[in-house]
């Protein structure tokens, strides 16, 4: 239930959400806002995994 859940939500955040590292954003230079975002996907992507 869980893990299929955050498939969802990683369906989502792929369809909606930038790709930094498309855009071969630096790390040291993102604002707060792209921070949480990276994050945000990073925690989607992870618990889909598991």
């Amino acid at each position: 239930m869980k893990r299929s859940f955050f498939k969802f939500l990683a369906k989502i955040n792929k369809a909606l959400l930038p790709s930094y590292s498309k855009r071969q954003l630096d790390l040291s230079k993102a604002s707060k806002l792209q921070m949480a975002i990276i994050g945000w996907r990073v925690y989607v992507t992870k618990n889909a995994l598991d």
